[in-house]
């Protein structure tokens, strides 16, 4: 009876076939020696195939993937896009079009939330302190649970064009559609860092999900993702205005539907440059000094 191998004898695998410059298991855990870029390379795909063979033989945890794009994109277009699609000078069809870019926008965002509790139960099974005590460099394990993510946020968006497609949505622009794809992962990857963040600090993943609640909200519903902000009070207005998930709800329908691009586009880059340059330091150096 055949089976599948597991993914800690896959990272072993890869561990072994290492150069020999690379630390020994009790040098790792007592000192920070470089790691050749070759190394970090070959571990960061060795954690990335382990963590795609967890979802292999957990399919459930895919669910999230699947199911938020469906349920919210039924429900914003089935129950608001009526009333909202007035609005916009037209009805439901105009508000389709509305809201599926901005939908695509707050993808990676949620996305981003999952890498951290799922970084944290990972810590509280035992399974970090393996990673550490193995000759891996530190930042092998968090690039890798990013680009896992990004697959999951890439098969996620599918699911939701996909469904928008269904529900109406005309494609006006695939070079316009690939180019939002894009800036949502550059931004949900900037994200990722802040929730890898409160992955290690938390002390558990309700934690995490607790906190990840009380900052997404408010950035999802205070934005332009879901109706114009032209109609919020002015102080709400002027919180949209430096809120990042505008800028790139804004900059992803000026690139599907036409309009000016420029200014949000530089808005969201900016964000995405300053949370990476800003977390992915204090991110590692939790995780390595996490204890």
């Amino acid at each position: 009876m055949s089976a599948h191998p597991s993914p800690t004898a896959t990272l072993d695998e890869a561990l072994r076939a290492a150069p020999s410059n690379t630390l020994s298991p009790a040098a790792a855990t007592k000192t920070d020696t470089p790691i050749p870029l070759r190394a970090h390379l070959r571990h960061t795909g060795a954690l990335i195939r382990r963590n795609l063979l967890w979802i292999r033989q957990d399919p459930e945890s895919m669910f999230d993937a699947i199911l938020f794009p469906v349920v919210f994109t039924l429900l914003f277009v089935y129950v608001f896009g009526g009333s909202i699609g007035k609005s916009l000078g037209g009805g439901q069809d105009q508000y389709v079009q509305y809201v599926v870019p901005g939908l695509m926008a707050m993808m990676g965002m949620n996305m981003a939330q999952g890498v951290g509790t799922g970084f944290n139960q990972d810590f509280n099974s035992g399974v970090m302190d393996r990673f550490r005590s193995l000759p891996i460099g530190r930042g092998s394990v968090l690039f890798a649970k990013i680009a896992v993510e990004l697959m999951r946020m890439l098969f996620a968006t599918v699911v939701l064009l996909v469904v928008a497609l269904l529900v109406g949505y005309d494609i006006n622009s695939w070079t316009g559609l690939l180019a939002s794809v894009g800036l949502s992962a550059v931004f949900g990857s900037a994200l990722m860092w802040v929730f890898l963040t409160l992955g290690v600090v938390m002390k558990n993943a309700q934690s995490v999900q607790a906190m990840g609640f009380l900052v997404l909200m408010p950035l999802q519903f205070g934005s332009s993702i879901f109706a114009p902000t032209a109609s919020m009070p002015g102080w709400l207005q002027s919180f949209t205005d430096y809120n990042p998930l505008s800028a790139l709800a804004d900059t992803a329908r000026g690139l599907m539907e036409g309009g000016p691009v420029a200014h949000d586009l530089w808005v969201t880059l900016i964000w995405s440059v300053g949370l990476t340059a800003v977390m992915a330091p204090v991110a590692i150096h939790k995780f390595r000094t996490k204890s």
